[in-house]
This record gives structure tokens, sequence and C-alpha cells, in this order.
């Protein structure tokens, strides 16, 4: 922002939602009518503004998040343009972890669908404020009041609509809006940049009548203001219900609906209204709580210029002129060119090469940036997806961000020796980019494996290997990540006695194994005495048994969800030391994980399949024998939707196999759902070892 933009006029928002609902074309008409743009890019044309990358353009998806500005009513909003791709997910929640409010963008006749939910408790997860709007009025088999029901029912939302709409299919002409009780035309052969007020139409008017005593009804729950005025018959103001609307939007105990077509260009300016009168600038949201250095307990810094510098880096990305770019979001005080700041995770110091105000992939070059600003930095060297960059005189760590594990990966190898460099050079950036992309070595083979979130976002990231750092490489067949656990409780113990370069090293560690609830990772508790255990070495017997969980005794996968109980142990004035013990604690783990019933763990998909009914026989049938659990049937227009639970392993191809039995006419989608144990008839060829 600049010093004369004030906090309350600034706007940080994404817009998100469910793949092929219209986000990065709702961006474009708001970009369009704020005046950033003379001329709409299409996402099927390759022209959208967001959407640059050519990978986005060839396929007509968002890949990966983009940042713009635009001015609206002379409030500044900053808008994050989001994937709805569900293995690009990890785009959308560190996004989310940045920004004020959000749209959620949901298609009048897919609904609901499971990217939606993804994205909704991503932001149910950090609080952020939503606005729903109901895209594609103009498809046909456009419901809004069943989507208003879906974001009730699936999402467990307060959705009150603001508006409804005049018409639907190929006869909408505009909406209503319930706040103003005033019908909104909009003229499609002029873009939707010119429209009409007029009164609502007769035959409309006993519906809008109930949609408003609808939002009445919802407001009066949450506002005593209102409640008391409609009760004593008063007249309820546009000003009064505004500011209600916005109260209740900012403390996310409503969510306001609205609708439109934005390839039409109907309801956008509506829209962009909306935004500016419903969500929360950095004022309104609560003041950041992070750990301050030095053991100084917790510390918060609020959305003000004179707070000292905290900001987060909530990306990192690849710029051809520029380098490396990180974006971050400032919460308090004010950065400028040459300024030194700490990174609180590192403790190393960056200096400010350079800021930009990003446009897409164009850029504007800044001389400061303040508390509320979106921007991105050049000349950082040390700096990660997550970290805290603050005043060195005033530390503090702000919460950083989770990420997913990595469900399916590939090997890859150079063609040349001198490809092996810059294929190195390059797996090293593009993992610094995204989290959610991991490289490592196969210790059997040694192939380079690189592992993501699915099919395509490993083949985006080969083709982006391929074209920008120009690698020459052969590329295996998917292959799906596997883990291990164990199923019962097991107890070991090891005696670790050694002479090593003429010394005694001695470490005795007795510990049990179990499995741990799903999800919870390496869990350890210390329930040794510290009479025969000092507690200096709890930490090195922690760190051995931690280790060891990246190899198991099955396969050699990755182990999860293991929970360690340190039960008893010995040491040697004289002979211990931390790394007998990190030894003795591996070998202890290892014969326990033999023991305690290992298993082997594959990743299971929730798929969705939309399919003509005349094919849902055949879809059934071919879920069921992948290992598939079909979880529910639900018919909508002319379409059947399949939900079901499907083994990893069992979906590759499977594109293909849909298009065959559907005549080309069904689409699903996939995303990560759990791990689950894998039949014994399927796990024995992976097993080098039966325990």
């Amino acid at each position: 922002m600049s010093s004369s933009d004030s906090l309350d006029r600034i706007r940080n928002i994404g817009i998100a939602a469910h793949i092929d609902a219209g986000k990065t074309t709702t961006t474009e008409r708001f970009l369009y009518y704020a005046g950033i743009i003379h001329r709409m890019g299409e996402v099927h044309d390759g022209a959208a503004t967001m959407d640059w990358m050519e990978q986005e353009k060839e396929r007509g998806i968002t890949i990966t998040s983009a940042a713009t500005t635009c001015y609206w009513r002379e409030h500044r909003i900053n808008i994050i343009d989001t994937p709805g791709h569900v293995d690009f997910t990890m785009e959308v929640e560190r996004s989310l972890r940045v920004l004020d409010g959000m749209i959620a963008v949901f298609c009048a006749v897919g609904g609901v669908e499971p990217q939606s939910e993804t994205v909704w408790r991503q932001a149910e997860r950090y609080k952020v404020p939503r606005i729903a709007f109901i895209n594609k009025m103009d498809r046909v088999g456009a419901d809004f009041e069943k989507v208003v029901e879906a974001i009730r029912e699936k999402l467990g939302a307060n959705g009150v609509p603001l508006q409804m709409p005049i018409g639907a299919e190929s006869e909408l002409e505009g909406v209503i809006d319930l706040v103003q009780m005033k019908a909104y035309y909009y003229d499609v052969a002029k873009l939707g940049a010119e429209f009409e007020i007029r009164k609502i139409p007769a035959e409309l008017m006993a519906q809008a009548q109930e949609g408003r005593e609808r939002l009445i009804d919802a407001l009066a729950e949450f506002s005593d203001e209102v409640a008391e005025t409609y009760l004593e018959g008063r007249e309820l103001t546009e000003e009064l219900l505004n500011r209600e609307i916005r109260k209740a939007t900012v403390s996310a105990v409503m969510v306001p609906i609205l609708t439109g077509a934005a390839f039409r260009n109907v309801g956008i300016q509506r829209l962009v209204d909306a935004v500016v009168d419903y969500l929360p600038s950095p004022l309104d949201r609560p003041a950041v709580v992070g750990e301050l250095l030095k053991g100084k307990g917790e510390g918060e810094r609020k959305a003000d210029v004179k707070e000292p510098f905290a900001a987060l880096v909530f990306k990192i990305a690849s710029d051809a002129f520029a380098g490396k770019l990180a974006f971050m979001r400032i919460y308090s005080g004010k950065v400028a060119l040459g300024d030194q700041i700490l990174n609180a995770a590192s403790g190393k110091k960056e200096r400010i090469g350079r800021l930009l105000q990003m446009h897409a992939n164009k850029r504007e070059e800044i001389k400061e940036a303040y508390a509320g600003d979106i921007v991105a930095v050049v000349g950082l060297k040390f700096s990660r997806t997550g970290e805290t960059l603050t005043d060195k005189r005033h530390p503090i760590v702000l919460e950083s961000m989770e990420f997913p594990e990595p469900v399916i990966d590939i090997a890859i190898e150079p063609k040349t020796k001198a490809d092996q460099v810059k294929m190195d050079s390059a797996l090293e950036r593009l993992a610094e980019e995204d989290p959610t992309f991991k490289v490592r070595i196969d210790k059997d083979t040694g192939q380079t494996l690189i592992s993501g979130m699915g099919e395509l976002h490993l083949d985006i990231l080969k083709d982006r290997l391929f074209r920008e750092f120009s690698v020459e490489a052969n590329v295996g067949k998917p292959q799906v990540v596997y883990r291990e656990s164990v199923s019962r409780r097991a107890v070991a113990e090891h005696r670790y006695q050694r002479q090593i370069a003429g010394q005694e090293v001695y470490a005795h560690v007795k510990l049990a194994l179990e499995p741990a609830k799903t999800g919870e990772g390496f869990v350890f508790r210390n329930e040794a005495s510290a009479k025969t255990l000092p507690g200096i070495y709890v930490g090195a017997i922690e760190q051995g048994a931690s280790d060891s969980m990246a190899s198991g005794v099955l396969a050699g996968y990755e182990l999860a969800d293991c929970r360690v109980t340190l039960l008893d142990g010995s040491f040697m004035e004289d002979s211990s030391s931390d790394s007998a013990f990190r030894a003795a604690a591996a070998l202890a783990f290892r014969e326990a994980a033999l023991n305690a019933g290992p298993v082997l763990l594959e990743p299971v998909m929730a798929v969705e399949v939309v399919t003509p009914g005349d094919f849902t026989g055949e879809v059934v049938g071919d879920i069921n024998s992948r290992r598939g659990n079909v979880e529910n049937l639900e018919p909508r227009i002319l379409e059947q939707v399949i939900s079901a639970k499907v083994p990893l392993s069992a979906m590759f191809g499977y594109m293909t196999q849909l298009r065959s039995l559907t005549q080309g006419r069904a689409v699903f989608t996939m995303h990560f759902s759990h791990f689950a144990q894998v039949p014994e008839e399927v796990s024995k060829k992976f097993m080098t070892f039966r325990g």
C-alpha cells in the first residue's frame, strides 16, 4: 500500500473453489471493471491474466496462486486467485494462511463439490471470513436454492442469501438485491459494464420479500439492534443492514451468499461491492500471535505501521528476470529498500534488495511496504515458505504452516553428466518453491525419486523441468508412496557396548512400541526413572527412535503413526554419550518393530465420479474391481454422482478407462483421504521380511 492507503480501506482476499467453478473468470471480471485490464481474457482461450504460466494456458486450469491488486470505491483490494485442482491444494492452504477474507465460488449446477469442502475446511482452520458466490447461473441445470441448501448442509455454514437470480439458464437477466430490494438488469451485449436498476418484477416480489424476511431473521439472531428495530416496526435501513451483515461476516457467524454468471458478466460489480462492504480489513482481524525469542513467552503484533516489523513468507517463486521471489504478508510495521531484517526461524539476517507489487507475472517496483500489504521481495537468501521475517530488535516467530506428505513418486535420471548438475539445481529450486514436492535418493537403487500430490502435480513439475530448466532426463512411471506401521505393542531393549578407538562406549535402552492414532505421526513418552537414566540422555533416545521412523522393517518404507514409550535404561558415568544412546534406541526400536506386527499402509483416495445415469452400473462395477468402496450415490439432473474410497495404486490410468466406459461423457475428481492397511495378498510382493 502507499502511506495514504489507510488500513481500514484494505481488503486482502482470496478466490477459491472446486476446479472449473469459475474462480479465474471471476477475478478477470474484477480486474476489468476496476480498470486494471481493458480486455477480458478467457480461461478456455488461454488468455486469462491470472493464468500466466504456459502450463496453465495449455490446460485451461490454474496451477499456481497469482497475486494482483485493484481499487474499488477508494478501497485497495489485494487478490489471490488460487488453484481448484486437488493436486495443488497446498497453494490454497498457504494463501489462506495470510488472507483476511475469501470468496468461495460454487457452480450453480455442480454445487458443493469435493474440493469445495476441502477449501472450506482450510478456511475454517484459519478462521477466514467468507462470502459465497453461486456462479454459472446461466448454465443448463442451474439451481440457486439447491446450492444454498448444499452450502448449509454439506459445509455446516450459516449461509444467508443477500441476492436471488432473475431467471436462470439462458433466461438469466440479472439479480435482485435483498438488502436494497432492487433489481439489477445487466446488458450482456456491453459486457455487463452497464446495468439498470429497476423495481422488482411483480411476479418475483413475493419470493423477494420471503428472501428478505429470511435475511432479517438470520441477522436478528446475531444483532439486537436489528431485532429491536424490526419488532418495533421501524424501518430497517440499508445502512443498518450492511453494518450488521459486516459484523456477522467478520465474526464468521454468517456467510453472505451472492449470485450471478461471471462468464456473462452478470452480478460481478455487486460482488466487488460486497468485498468492500462485508469482508474484513486488517484492522478487523485479531492481532497475530507468536513466540518471542530468548524464552520471553508469547507475544502479538497488531496491524499498525508503528508496531515492530513482522511478516510471514507464504510462497517462494522463481522469476526469469528477478530470480528468487519471496511473497510475504506484512502483519505489522513497515519495511523499505535496503533494510536489514531477521529470519526468526533460522536466526540469519536478510537484506531487502527489491520490493515488488505483483500483478500476476508482471511487477511494479515500490520503495516501502506497510502493515496489511502483500508484496514480493528480491534478495532474500535464507528464507523459506512458512518462515517469519521480523525486526531484529523485537524478534517474534509467527505460527508456520503444515504441509501434507506426497502420495506418489517417480524415478528420474539425467541423460548425460552435464544434465545431472542442471537437474540437481533445478530440483532444488522446484522443491524450494513447492513444499509438497520432495526429492530423495532411493538407498537400494541409487535412483533419484521425486514425490508429489498426484499425477497432474508431477506432470506439471516434469514439464517445468524440461522447459524452464532445459534438463534432458528419462522419467519412470508413477509409483505409489506407501507407508509402514505396527499393529500391536511390543517391548525391546538393547545394551550398546562397544570398544571404539580404544575407549569403551555404553548405553542401555528399554522401550515399548505401539500403534498411535491415525495422523499422529511419531509420539514419544518418557516413563524411565531419572535415577537410572538421567534426563540429559532422553533427548538423544527420542532422536534415535525418531530417526528410525524413516525406514520400516517390511519393505523399507517410512513408518507412520507410532508411539514410543521409554521404559528404562542405564548408563555409565565415563562411557555413555548421546551418540551411544541414539544408536541403542535405534536398535531397540528396530527389534520392537519386528515384533509389533508390522503392516504395510497405502494411500486411499476419496473419488467422486459424475456420470450420465445410463452408465452408473458400469462405473460402480469398475470401482469395485479396483478394490474401491462406493459410499454414496446422489442423483442430479440427467447425471449420477458416485462417491467412493479407492486405493491410489488402483487409480492409475483411470481417466482412460472411465472415458471408455461412458463414451467420454463422465468426469472424476479425487483427493487423498487416509492411509489404510494393505490386504495381505497385495502386500506380499512388497515384503522383504515377514514379522
